[in-house]
C-alpha cells in the first residue's frame, strides 16, 4: 500500500502575514525563510496527524484488495472520492462506477466498500484509489489548534535556524506543540 500526494494544496492554512506576527518581525528580509518554514511545519503536522490541513488530492495505490470488503483510506478528512481504477495483466485501466462502491467518509480512518472487487491483473501497483482530503480550501477551514501548533513550529524553528546547520533540521520539536496535537495524532501500527 502506497500513499503519495497528486496535487498539493493551493494555500497555507496559516499566512505569512499571521506568521510575522507571531514572532513580531515587521521586515520583509526573511519572509522566504518564513514561507519555507510555514510549508515544512504543514507537512509536519500532516505526517503526525495523518490529516490533510487544506484541500489537496491523493492516490492510494494497492496492490490486492485487503481482506473483507473495505479498504481504509488513511489520510483525512476525505471530502470526495475521485475513482478507482483496476488495472489489467496488460496495464489497461478499468474504471469503476460510482455504483459499485460506497465511501464512508465519517468514520476515522475513511472506509471505501466494495461489494464486487474486480481482480487486478498486474501484480504490483494494480488498484488506484484517487480522493480529495482536507478540511477546506482556505486556512481558516483548518483546525485552530493544528494552526497553532504550526506557528510554534515556526517560531522554534525559526529561533534556532542558526544554532544547526541546515543538514541538521529541524533539531527539535517543542514539547508544547506535541501537547497541542496530541489529540488529533494518527494510531501508529505497532
Amino acid at each position: 500500500m502506497t500513499l503519495f500526494r497528486t496535487v498539493d494544496p493551493a494555500v497555507e492554512p496559516i499566512t505569512l502575514v499571521e506568521a510575522k506576527a507571531h514572532l513580531r518581525i515587521d521586515h520583509e528580509s526573511e519572509d522566504e525563510l518564513l514561507s519555507g518554514l510555514i510549508r515544512a511545519a504543514r507537512e509536519e503536522v500532516e505526517r503526525e496527524t495523518g490529516l490533510a490541513l487544506i484541500d489537496q488530492s491523493w492516490r492510494l495505490v494497492l496492490d490486492d484488495w485487503p481482506k473483507g470488503n473495505m479498504v481504509p483510506v488513511r489520510r483525512g478528512p476525505v471530502r470526495e472520492l475521485l475513482s478507482v481504477t483496476v488495472y489489467d495483466r496488460d496495464g489497461a485501466a478499468s474504471v469503476l462506477a460510482p455504483e459499485n462502491y460506497q465511501l464512508d467518509a465519517v468514520s476515522v480512518p475513511a472506509r471505501l466498500y466494495l461489494d464486487n472487487r474486480p481482480e487486478p491483473g498486474l501484480v504490483l501497483n494494480g488498484i488506484e484509489i484517487d480522493f480529495t482530503a482536507g478540511f477546506g480550501e482556505a486556512g481558516t477551514d483548518a483546525p485552530d489548534l493544528l494552526k497553532r501548533a504550526m506557528l510554534i513550529l515556526v517560531a522554534h524553528w525559526y529561533e534556532f535556524r542558526g544554532a544547526f546547520d541546515a543538514d541538521s533540521q529541524p533539531v527539535s520539536i517543542p514539547d508544547e506543540y506535541r501537547r497541542l496535537i496530541a489529540g488529533w495524532r494518527a494510531p501508529r501500527l505497532s
